[in-house]
């Protein structure tokens, strides 16, 4: 009996394992079924599914920032590819390595435009740095290495596979080998020099920390520079992984709203950024301006965002002489009491995170002190929305959780955001994953009632409608029992953490409905 040759779809999947790729997120439909089944006959690869293709993409950019490793998504043609754009956005942004698997209409039926069928190729260059459509069986394999390879390019990227149904059935697929990624640009000892010599000459110098500067090794060269020269030291207003607590620094975010974070700037003279871009607003509002800082500060770059932040900060130590010095200790808070508050529940945080916890931030309006009261807490890891698409927490949460074998997921979530993905909960239940989600429930976009102000804007009661979230009220509890997620609702700060202290003990998602 003749054996069947390997079709495109097995070679494919036998090159995504042979690269030491382990999870895929998917959503799939009738383009996909020959990965699909692909899957069923070649252990190796994990397969999670998503009931939202924005919930997928989320999902694999929470994964990829926990796992530093490429996440897999499969995408349902254009119009999957589509729903799941904002969190591909947002994965842009942070800087992770991401392969989107799309499927797409056989290539001899394309021409007839069926109901699905779209420019897929332009959907995907809008988020991707590389994009490819595989024409053939016999080039999935080597398509799928080349994508793989570009994921890999520091910090991490987008690739995107678009793959036609009848390049996944036919036969003739053929498994390719691993390829080498481009190594990361090295240090130039010229901006570590000039850096040098502006911390020694200069006054008023802001060393400004983003991207793998945040990470703990990186924070002990920069409080060694601190320490040596008296330089102000920030992070960038939004953050794509920030290790943060005991043991490291408190390092404090410049602010997101533009009035106050020009005012907490006004005396900056120099800026040297690490894996930074200089303070810029997130939106343009009349009358200021769109960089932060002062106009006549000089800014100097002392590495970029695609350069080895710990190479550089130890290069510049090194010049200075400027010797490691332990991070002191700093005790943690008591729980506090009463109706939450932006900043109580920063202090609550710093009492109940647990050691190791990652923490999933799409607080949106009641974020903005949660980072101060919180440095004194247990050692933790802090995600953040890079690229300002809400929908991002919940899902973000999930996959980060099935990359961090057992540590504690905490998702800070507003109530509005979180209805863009809600079905990650199902996703939660599912895989038995251990998640704490806090939904922070005023019942109103409060972000676009300040903006409101910010534009200059003068709402009306058509206005304030539609930003109005609670006609009808929204029931938590009952949402998350719907997705078979454990729940229970609370008023108060000490009742949030008493909940919060009790889902640890649970290796299974638990969600908490905090009335604001």
């Amino acid at each position: 009996m003749t054996q069947r040759k390997m079709n495109g779809a097995e070679s494919l999947v036998h090159t995504l394992i042979g690269h030491g790729l382990k999870v895929c997120f998917a959503n799939p439909g009738t383009s996909e079924m020959h990965f699909v089944a692909a899957l069923d006959r070649i252990p190796g690869l994990r397969c999670i599914p998503g009931l939202q293709e924005n919930v997928v993409t989320g999902m694999a950019d929470g994964y990829a920032r926990v796992s530093r490793e490429p996440a897999i998504t499969l995408l349902h043609c254009g119009p999957g590819l589509a729903n799941g754009l904002a969190n591909i956005h947002n994965a842009k942004k942070a800087h992770v390595p991401m392969l989107n698997i799309v499927g797409e209409q056989a290539t001899y039926h394309a021409r007839f435009d069926p109901p699905l069928a779209t420019n897929t190729v332009a959907l995907a260059k809008s988020s991707s740095h590389w994009v490819k459509t595989v024409q053939k069986s016999a080039d999935a394999g080597k398509a799928a290495a080349d994508a793989i390879r570009a994921t890999r390019t520091s910090p991490g990227q987008i690739a995107t596979l678009i793959l036609p149904s009848d390049a996944s059935w036919n036969e003739g697929g053929k498994v390719a080998a691993p390829l080498k990624p481009k190594p990361a640009p090295k240090i130039d000892m010229r901006n570590v020099r000039k850096a040098t010599r502006i911390l020694r000459g200069k006054r008023n110098v802001l060393l400004l920390l983003g991207g793998s500067a945040l990470m703990a090794e990186p924070q002990k060269h920069a409080a060694a520079i601190q320490a040596k020269t008296g330089c102000r030291l920030m992070a960038e207003s939004i953050n794509s992984y920030h290790q943060r607590g005991q043991g490291r620094l408190p390092i404090e975010r410049v602010p997101y709203p533009a009035q106050v974070a020009i005012d907490l700037l006004k005396g900056v003279e120099h800026i040297i950024t690490v894996c930074s871009r200089a303070p810029l607003g997130f939106f343009a509002y009349p009358g200021l301006p769109s960089h932060h800082y002062p106009p006549k500060a000089t800014v100097t770059p002392l590495c970029s965002v695609e350069q080895d932040a710990e190479k550089a900060l130890a290069a510049l130590a090194d010049e200075l002489s400027a010797v490691r010095i332990e991070a002191q200790v700093v005790q943690r808070p008591s729980i506090p009491k009463g109706r939450p508050s932006s900043a109580g529940l920063g202090v609550m945080l710093g009492a109940v995170i647990p050691e190791s916890a990652i923490i999933a931030d799409e607080s949106i309006t009641l974020g903005a002190e949660m980072y101060a009261g919180s440095h004194a807490a247990a050692p933790h890891d802090w995600m953040m929305v890079t690229g300002g698409a809400i929908g991002y927490g919940m899902p973000c949460a999930t996959g980060a959780a099935v990359a961090s074998t057992g540590c504690r997921v905490i998702n800070m979530q507003a109530d509005g955001s979180a209805m863009y993905t809600v079905q990650a909960l199902w996703t939660q239940a599912r895989e038995r994953l251990p998640v704490t989600t806090i939904i922070l429930s005023n019942r109103k976009y409060q972000i676009l009632i300040a903006e409101y102000g910010n534009v200059g804007a003068n709402p009306g009661p058509t206005a304030m409608n539609m930003l109005d979230l609670g006609n009808p009220d929204m029931d938590w509890v009952k949402i998350a029992n719907g997705m078979g997620v454990e729940a229970a609702k609370t008023s108060t700060l000490e009742g949030c953490a008493e909940l919060m202290l009790q889902s640890y003990k649970s290796p299974h998602p638990f969600l908490i409905e905090l009335e604001i």
